[in-house]
């Protein structure tokens, strides 16, 4: 079993210290566990809601409504299922060594982008050309 690594409250994950060194693997995985937590979470209150909401409504416009209103959860759940999937994958890739690199060029991912997307595969440079090439392909 691997030991803990002890990371202070208030840590954050800094340029100055080597890149992907244990704190900061730590910090992303730490990160990564409960936004996954807090996903599934707010998955069961939707199940939860779908289950109370599943009433015999005798108002067209209400029934109507219900209905708009259980397929706007209904894409939400299957869009925050898709997320901790991706969450999990993130998670692997801190467990082999890959986590923080781009998948297209290997270099670093920035810091800054990790904390704010700690799923992101690619540098800010190699997914915005991927994205461009997405753009062109569907237009064609």
């Amino acid at each position: 079993m691997k030991a803990e690594v002890f990371l202070p409250e208030d840590y954050r994950p800094a340029e100055g210290e080597p890149f992907m060194n244990e704190r900061q693997r730590e910090y992303f995985r730490r990160k990564l566990h409960i936004w996954k937590q807090e996903l599934i979470d707010q998955s069961a209150e939707t199940l939860e809601g779908l289950q109370d909401s599943a009433r015999n409504v005798p108002d067209i416009a209400d029934r109507a409504s219900e209905e708009t209103d259980r397929a706007l959860e209904l894409r939400t759940r299957d869009r925050q299922r898709k997320l901790v999937a991706k969450i999990d994958a993130a998670l692997r890739r801190i467990d082999n060594g890959e986590y923080g690199y781009c998948e297209m060029t290997g270099e670093p991912i920035s810091l800054k982008r990790l904390d704010a997307r700690p799923i992101a595969t690619m540098t800010l440079e190699a997914q915005e050309r991927h994205e461009r090439r997405e753009r062109v392909h569907r237009d064609d």
